[in-house]
C-alpha cells in the first residue's frame, strides 16, 4: 500500500480472523467501534459430515509468542479403526490485546495439512475457529506421526497478544464395504518433497513415486506474505515507475516443473490478510476469502507418471514466476497425492506431448496528477500422457490457460491507491481408457476492486470489493453430467482517523459477504452483515442462485 498510509497505521493495529458459528443478528448496531466486537464468522458453510459414531483426538494445545513452533505427536484414534468416510480438522483459537494479524501451518508427518491467518484481536478479546476438510490426508494419519504448528507472533510491552489455539481431528469411520465416498477419492499415499530447500526464489526438492502410480497430483500451499510487496504482488510495478512497492509489476504465476520440464502452471490467489489494505477495520468480524483456509493450488501430474515410475528420484521445483530475483515473500510449501494400481507392481507409461506458450506479460505506465499502471499477463501449457495400469491404457491430456488484467491508480504521495484486477486459472483434465472419455473442466475467476485514500482531517477510508468463482463440469462420452458452482463475494466500507489514539478514531465500517454452491446434492446459499463490529444480517435463501 502507499508510503503515507502505511506509515501511519504502523503505530496502530487490530484485526480478525476466522469463522465462528452463526450469531442471531443485531438491529441496533453501534454508532463507531468501540473496544470490542463480534466474533470472526465467514459465511462459509461448516463441514458437512456423515453423521454416526466418530472420534475426537486433540493434536494441538499451544500459545504463541515467538517463532518457537509447537511440537507434539499425534496417534491414531483405536476405536475409529483406520478407515474413514470423513476426517475433520477444527482450530480454536482466541486472542485479546493488540496484535497484528499471523500466518501459521500445522504439519502432520511433514504433510502441510493446514496454513492460515489469525485475527487482529480487540482490546477485550476474540474467539474464532476454523473447519477442514482433511480426508486426503487420511494415508498420513494411520500410524503414529510427528506434529510441527507454528504461528509466528511477537509478543512485547506493545503489541500484547498471546495467540491461543487448540487443534483436533474428528474420524468418521467407514460404514460398510463400500466405505463413506467415491472409489478412488482419498488417496493412497501422500508425499512431501526429500530435502526440500530454497534455491533463489524455489523450492527444491527429490520426489520418488511408488512404481504403480497411476494417479499423481500435486498440491501447493502458495502465499505471498512476510510484510514486504509480495504481501501485496497485485500492486507492485516495474523498476523505474514511481511507486513504493518496486517489484517486477503485478504479475505472479505459480509454476510447477518436473526435472526441468514445466509440468504446472497455475494463478495464486489474491489473498488479502485481517490486517490488509491499511485498514483493519474492513475485516474485524468478516475476513477476505480463504483468510483462514488457504487453499492450495493443485497440479494433475498424471501425465508424467510413467517416468516418475522408473523408482529414481526426481528433481521438483516450485517458483512464482514475476517475483525478481533475489526477493524472498512466498511461501510454497508441496504435497504430492498418489494413487497406486493394487493389481501391478510396476505401471509403465510414456509423456506424449509438452507444449507450453511463451507467457506474454506487459505493463503500460500513465503519468499525471493521477498515476496508472495497466498491466495484462496469459499463459497456457498443455501436456499429455499415458500409464499401462492393470485394467488398461489411460491417458490422460491436461490443459490449462492464465489470464490477468489488472489497473493500479495512485496519486503522487500514494494517499490515493486502487486497484482494479481479475485473475482467471482455466483448467480442463481429459482421461481416456477403455470406456467413454471423461472431462473435468474448471473455470475459475478471482476479481479485487479496492480504494484506499486519506482525505481531509487524516480520515483514512477504504472500499473494498472481493470475488472468488468457481465454475466446475464433468462430462462423459462429451455429454455433462454434472456442474457446480461456487461463488464467494466480500464487500467492505471502513473508515478511521490516522495519528491519533485508539480511542480517538471514531472508525466506521460495514461489510458483507455472500456465500453460493451449488452442484449435485448441494444447495447453499448465504449472506452475513455487520455494521461498526455488531453482526446486522444473518440470512440463508432457499432458493438457489442460478448458474
Amino acid at each position: 500500500m502507499g508510503r503515507r498510509i502505511l506509515a501511519a497505521l504502523a503505530a496502530a493495529v487490530g484485526l480478525a480472523l476466522l469463522a465462528g458459528p452463526a450469531a442471531a443478528a443485531t438491529t441496533a448496531p453501534p454508532a463507531e467501534f468501540g473496544t470490542d466486537w463480534h466474533d470472526p464468522l465467514t459465511a462459509a458453510p461448516p463441514v458437512t459430515t456423515p453423521g454416526g459414531p466418530s472420534c475426537t483426538t486433540r493434536i494441538v494445545e499451544a500459545q504463541f509468542r515467538d517463532f518457537t513452533p509447537y511440537t507434539g505427536t499425534y496417534t491414531p484414534p483405536r476405536a475409529c479403526g483406520d478407515r474413514w468416510s470423513k476426517v475433520v480438522l477444527r482450530l480454536d483459537g482466541k486472542v485479546a490485546g493488540r496484535q497484528y494479524d499471523r500466518l501459521g501451518y500445522l504439519r502432520i508427518g511433514g504433510v502441510e495439512v493446514l496454513a492460515t491467518s489469525t485475527p487482529e484481536p480487540s482490546p477485550e478479546g476474540i474467539a474464532w475457529s476454523v473447519e477442514k476438510d482433511v480426508t486426503r490426508y487420511a494415508a498420513v494419519l494411520r500410524g503414529p506421526q510427528p506434529v510441527e504448528m507454528l504461528i509466528g507472533n511477537v509478543v512485547n510491552d506493545t503489541y500484547t497478544g498471546v495467540i491461543d489455539v487448540r487443534v483436533s481431528l474428528t474420524f468418521y469411520p467407514r460404514r460398510g464395504a463400500g466405505g463413506g465416498g467415491p472409489a478412488g477419492a482419498v488417496p493412497d499415499q501422500v508425499l512431501t518433497l526429500a530435502g526440500a530447500h530454497g534455491e533463489g526464489t524455489a523450492l527444491v526438492g527429490d520426489l520418488t513415486t511408488p512404481r504403480n502410480s497411476e494417479r499423481i497430483v500435486a498440491e501447493v500451499y502458495a502465499t505471498g506474505s512476510g510484510g514486504g510487496c509480495e504481501e501485496f504482488w497485485y500492486l507492485a510495478v516495474p523498476a523505474d515507475v514511481p511507486y513504493s512497492c518496486q517489484a517486477g509489476g503485478p504479475y505472479r504465476e505459480v509454476q510447477l516443473r518436473v526435472d526441468g520440464r514445466l509440468a504446472g502452471i497455475a494463478a495464486p490467489f489474491p489473498t488479502v490478510w485481517t490486517g490488509g489494505w491499511s485498514n483493519p477495520f474492513l475485516w474485524y468480524v468478516i475476513p477476505g476469502p480463504r483468510a483462514f483456509d488457504v487453499r492450495p493450488v493443485e497440479y494433475d501430474l498424471t501425465p508424467f507418471a510413467g517416468l516418475l515410475n522408473d523408482g529414481k528420484a526426481h528433481r521438483v521445483e516450485v517458483s512464482v514466476l514475476g517475483v525478481p530475483e533475489g526477493q524472498s515473500g512466498w511461501s510454497v510449501p508441496t504435497n504430492v497425492l498418489v494413487w497406486r494400481d493394487a493389481h501391478r507392481a510396476h505401471v509403465p507409461g510414456a509423456l506424449t506431448a509438452l507444449r507450453e506458450g511463451t507467457p506474454a506479460v506487459s505493463t503500460s505506465y500513465r503519468p499525471g496528477d493521477e498515476r496508472a499502471l495497466d498491466a495484462t499477463g496469459s499463459h497456457d501449457l498443455t501436456v499429455a500422457g499415458y500409464v499401462d495400469t492393470s485394467h488398461g491404457r489411460v491417458a490422460t491430456t491436461v490443459r490449462r490457460t492464465l489470464s490477468a488484467t489488472s489497473t493500479h491508480r495512485w496519486n503522487a504521495d500514494e494517499s490515493t491507491d486502487a486497484l482494479t484486477a481479475r485473475w482467471t486459472d482455466d483448467e480442463a483434465v481429459t482421461t481416456a481408457g477403455r470406456g467413454p472419455a471423461t472431462g473435468t473442466a474448471v473455470r475459475r475467476a478471482y476479481t479485487m476492486d479496492g480504494r484506499t485514500s486519506v482525505g481531509a482531517a487524516d480520515r483514512l477510508r477504504t472500499v473494498m470489493r472481493l470475488g472468488d468463482r468457481a465454475d466446475t463440469v464433468v462430462a462423459r462420452g462429451g455429454r455433462t453430467v454434472s456442474r457446480s458452482l461456487l461463488d464467494d463475494v466480500y464487500q467492505g466500507d471502513a473508515s478511521f482517523t490516522l495519528n491519533v489514539p485508539r480511542e480517538q478514531r471514531h472508525a466506521t465500517g460495514t461489510s458483507s459477504e455472500r456465500y453460493r454452491i451449488s452442484g449435485p446434492g448441494v444447495h447453499y446459499d448465504r449472506r452475513i452483515a455487520t455494521a461498526q463490529g455488531a453482526l446486522t444480517e444473518d440470512r440463508t435463501f432457499e432458493r438457489v442462485f442460478s448458474k
